[in-house]
């Protein structure tokens, strides 16, 4: 049986809202400053807040799950679900309120860019310092030294003063020192997103060699449920706080997106009281179909999928045109597909638009109903009711991040040697 190098029994964090914390080194000194130094001000607060009690917030609360030794970990959920609040207790940052948190070996954590570099020393003194903290020696840090650097990429500003480094450059020295290091167990976050395409290959490429030749235990937090499914064997799914759902990469992730498409992949309203719009019109139903016999637990690249909504048209004899408008995570329009315009009575209307399979890049997208008089003037936006996430769940795929471009679809390019 494996050993079991990090155990989490009912770990819960709260914080008082509009209050210092007392769950890290700077927060504790923090309040020192204030109940010893400061003790009038303090005292005066103290009658302030007699009558102002304040509000308690468990950003976790009894989470539970074993990682062994070699294992692979994605955390899953949306966002305020306790994510870094874990990865932070995980990492020593701060503490648990209640619970006990076990670990054994070193460990090393990449949270955000700049955890654990001093801004005022180059690149070559904090991976010195980060080996240092580690427990390393000298000379240990130094057998890893060039390959450190050489991974990283900053070769020519490794003398330079990190503060003085692009985000790019900070992600990926921070990276490099972090997985070069020989820890116990690699905490990683979202922070890799700041690094290029490239680079993002290189790093869920070490963190698999870490985990699978190295046996070194892996946890790592993204919302990018490709990259979890591709680079972890085990995921845990917190939601407001709670464990949801802890075991098999796949269970998890597959549990988590019916939960999500239960939310973001079907309205529907019992009468047209109670539907969204206007004086004008009243969506009573909006829904995407990806085309599957069986229901879809993840949409594919390749997955063909329908937009069908029902609406009433509350007017006699308008020029009506109806729009679906499909736009990507940051907020850009991809299409914008018209119906053809009429003049339309008051009535119940269907409509239905297909986005090809092989068509869309890897990412989420939002879906919105658009609904225009005389071809231009607005009457009603239902904005973002639809939403869903797409990626390459191709298992003979040797990528696991983005490709360039806001769509993607399945053109061939023919190569021929003519000479």
């Amino acid at each position: 049986m494996s050993e079991i190098i990090l155990q989490a029994e009912n770990v819960s964090k709260s914080y008082n809202l509009g209050s210092i914390d007392s769950g890290s080194l700077r927060q504790e000194l923090q309040l020192f400053w204030q109940t010893k130094v400061l003790k009038r001000e303090t005292d005066f607060f103290k009658d302030v807040n007699k009558n102002n009690p304040k509000k308690q917030f468990w950003a976790l609360r009894d989470v539970n799950f074993e990682v062994k030794r070699g294992e692979t970990w994605g955390i899953i959920g949306g966002n305020g679900a306790g994510k870094s609040t874990l990865l932070k207790i995980l990492s020593r940052i701060i503490r648990p309120t209640t619970g006990v948190l076990r670990g054994r070996g070193r460990l090393s954590s990449l949270l955000e860019v700049g955890t654990g570099f001093h801004q005022e020393l180059t690149g070559r003194e904090n991976i010195f310092i980060n080996g240092n903290m580690l427990g390393m020696k000298r000379w240990e840090i130094q057998r890893k030294f060039d390959e450190i650097v050489e991974f990283s990429g900053v070769e020519e500003f490794i003398d330079t003063p990190v503060k003085r480094y692009s985000s790019g450059m900070y992600v990926r020295l921070a990276f490099a020192v972090a997985a070069h290091l020989e820890p116990d167990i690699l905490i990683v976050d979202e922070v890799l997103a700041v690094g290029d395409v490239e680079f993002q290959k290189k790093c869920l490429g070490k963190m698999k060699e870490a985990s699978s030749e190295d046996g070194r235990t892996v946890i790592f937090v993204s919302h990018n449920l490709q990259a979890i499914q591709s680079l972890c064997s085990k995921a845990l799914w917190l939601e407001k706080g709670r464990s949801v759902a802890a075991g098999e990469v796949k269970t998890v992730i597959n549990s988590y997106l019916r939960t999500q498409q239960k939310n973001a992949w079907k309205h529907e309203y019992e009468s047209i009281a109670l539907a969204p719009g206007n004086e004008h019109i009243r969506v009573l139903n909006v829904e995407l179909i990806p085309k599957l016999s069986n229901p879809l637990d993840q949409i594919d690249i390749r997955t063909e999928l329908t937009v069908k909504f029902k609406f009433y048209n509350l007017n006699n004899g308008i020029h009506l045109t109806a729009s679906v408008l499909l736009f990507g995570s940051a907020g850009e329009c991809i299409f914008n597909v018209p119906s053809k315009a009429g003049d339309f009575d008051a009535g119940m209307f269907e409509a239905e638009c297909t986005i090809p399979g092989n068509f869309l890049n890897d990412g989420s997208y939002f879906i919105c109903l658009y609904f225009a008089r005389n071809g231009t003037e607005e009457i009603y936006c239902y904005n973002e009711c639809l939403i869903f996430d797409v990626a390459d769940y191709r298992e003979e795929t040797e990528f696991y991040y983005k490709w360039w471009g806001i769509v993607r679809p399945d053109f061939k390019l023919i190569l021929n040697k003519v000479a």
